[in-house]
């Protein structure tokens, strides 16, 4: 008889599937993806409150990580970090911050010492052009002979060339405003050399004070002058001067004379150059109303002190 204490043990083991669609398994991958949208959101926003300069170093790391990692500082993403290898200097005001938290840097800029400089700047050039135009008559045969009435000197509007009448050398027939020869060779000349310089040019002539033969007519003094200044444009421009240079032709008759203790002096017959500064050229510009040139420009120095020196 057997004892029924001796019975098998008997384990059932039971192989359980995935769970379907009630398993734990989707949970993990929503999960996932939840925390990856949150690190993309916060991602967009950490772009959106950078600084524009942090932002292009933020590129310049990823487009050269070893100079980055090696050198550290400028290519970090905060060029004013005085901490080297790319630290954070938190002192630091760029990204978002609350306004009215941080005092915005004002520059001062003196804008009359910057205008005085310029002007500096500006006459020192002039002067050079002078001298430049001293040595060409040195250095020219053709205009080294006129060259006592050819009188250069630094006015309030810029660099005034004079060429002036002598009895025994005019440089225009008698009420005429055709161009001598003479008086041709020393315009194209003298234009040839202000091609060079990035100024404009003013041009006035003047007469003495006899009167103009019929003027009676409507042809006066103050006509001549202006056929006679309109004439030495046109010289200028043949000799090699641009045309858009030019910037004001007037006739003044007698009304500034060079010599004012003779008023029919021959040296009140000129046509007066002016290479213009930039404040000259910016009072004609802004009302058009500066006369061709002021009387500290036309108040004559002795001719002596005026001439081209030898």
């Amino acid at each position: 008889m057997s004892d029924d204490t001796q019975q098998p043990i008997v384990v059932k083991r039971i192989k359980k599937g995935g769970g379907g669609a009630h398993g734990g398994a989707w949970k993990i991958a929503y999960a996932d993806f939840v925390t990856a949208m949150m690190a993309f959101f916060l991602l967009m926003w950490l772009l959106g409150s950078t600084a524009q300069g942090d932002l292009a170093g933020i590129a310049e790391y990823f487009q050269t990580p070893l100079k980055v990692a090696m050198a550290g500082g400028s290519g970090s993403g905060d060029s004013s970090s005085i901490l080297k290898g790319g630290g954070q200097d938190l002192t630091r005001t760029a990204g978002q911050v609350k306004r009215g938290d941080v005092q915005a840097t004002k520059k001062n800029v003196n804008l009359q010492a910057l205008t005085q400089e310029y002007e500096k700047a500006e006459a020192e050039k002039l002067s050079g052009l002078k001298a430049q135009l001293e040595a060409l008559i040195d250095s020219n045969p053709a205009l080294k002979q006129f060259k006592d009435q050819l009188l250069l000197d630094i006015t309030s509007e810029g660099l005034r060339i004079q060429i002036v009448d002598q009895k025994n050398r005019p440089m225009f027939d008698s009420s005429s405003a055709e161009v001598k020869p003479t008086t041709r060779e020393i315009l194209r000349e003298i234009g040839k050399s202000l091609n060079t310089v990035d100024k404009k040019i003013s041009l006035s002539g003047h007469t003495d004070a006899t009167p103009f033969a019929g003027g009676d007519k409507g042809y006066g003094n103050w006509e001549l002058s202006t056929a006679r200044a309109n004439a030495s444009r046109r010289e200028l421009i043949a000799g090699g001067l641009s045309e858009d240079k030019v910037m004001r032709v007037v006739g003044l008759a007698s009304a500034v004379p060079f010599d004012k203790s003779d008023p029919f002096s021959p040296l009140n017959r000129r046509i007066s150059i002016i290479v213009m500064n930039k404040r000259t050229e910016e009072a004609i510009l802004r009302d058009g109303s500066l006369s061709s040139e002021s009387v500290p420009s036309e108040t004559a120095p002795a001719p002596a002190a005026s001439t081209v020196k030898h």
